[in-house]
């Protein structure tokens, strides 16, 4: 079962990965980017995170537990697992300055009025490109294996990776093209940023691979639903509050939630 998805496992981490170069050709070659257009697809990137995490993802994991575990005991695994991906990617934050956290992105137009000190602006975005790089880790694992283990599942959260990879392509390149004026610099830094979710899909899998089991499956996917829970509401949902209005987040996540819930019924 995972030799034969591999290739299209990849194909889609590095899809969902390079979409920060995306999120910075949006902010370099417009004039403006809509903040209730961005806040919506973040909101409805959440909605699909939460409801593939808590839906599928968890169950998956809980019912991949349970053979070698037991019913009860299988379930313990199941949610210690799950907060420990919270504990891991909340860890993560905790070691990141908030200046420099993509989880602190902060309005285009705010980056472009702070005050034109070259090497402060400089630092602000490569410390966001190495921050970014850092988070893209458990995100890229989280793609590849729902690729790798189901297809289906694996676009919808390369999809709101995807999404959500959008603004932190900006948050790198904005304040690199103020403090250089160079559009190719700026550019190429958020791409590479990008990179690392691939990197991350690989080094995971060919760490896991010799010891690939149900036990260690089931607690892999169960951490990364709590890792996109996490990611979901400490990032996604402040950031698409600060872009637009509260209940265009809210129906957005609401839109997200359904749209999951259809696909998923749709591959039953």
């Amino acid at each position: 079962m995972y030799s034969e998805n591999f290739l299209f496992a990849i194909a889609l981490t590095v899809f969902a990965g390079l979409s920060t170069g995306f999120g910075s050709l949006l902010t370099l070659m417009s004039k403006k980017v809509s903040p209730k257009m961005l806040a919506g697809s973040l909101g409805f990137s959440a909605g699909v995170m939460i409801y593939v995490s808590m839906v599928e993802i968890f169950v998956k994991a809980k019912d991949s537990l349970v053979i070698p575990f037991g019913d009860k005991m299988g379930y313990i695994v199941t949610v210690l697992a799950f907060f420990g991906g919270i504990a891991f990617i909340a860890l993560i934050d905790f070691f990141i300055p908030d200046v420099e956290n993509p989880h602190e992105i902060r309005n285009t137009n705010e980056v472009k009025m702070v005050n034109k000190n070259n090497r402060k602006l400089m630092r602000m975005g490569l410390f966001s490109a190495l921050a970014i790089g850092i988070h893209n880790f458990p995100e890229g694992l989280a793609t590849f294996m729902g690729a790798m283990t189901e297809p289906a599942l694996g676009i919808s959260i390369a999809v709101a990776i995807a999404i959500h990879n959008i603004p932190e392509g900006i948050a790198v390149s904005v304040p690199v093209y103020c403090a250089t004026g160079s559009r190719r610099k700026a550019f190429w830094l958020s791409f590479m940023s990008g990179l690392s979710e691939p990197i991350g899909a690989l080094l995971g899998y060919f760490v896991l691979r010799s010891v690939m089991n149900e036990a260690t499956f089931g607690i892999v996917f169960a951490s990364v639903a709590g890792i996109m829970v996490y990611i979901s509401l400490d990032e996604l949902l402040p950031t698409a509050e600060e872009y637009g209005e509260h209940h265009i987040a809210i129906r957005s996540l609401i839109a997200g939630m359904a749209v999951m819930a259809l696909s998923l019924m749709l591959f039953v």
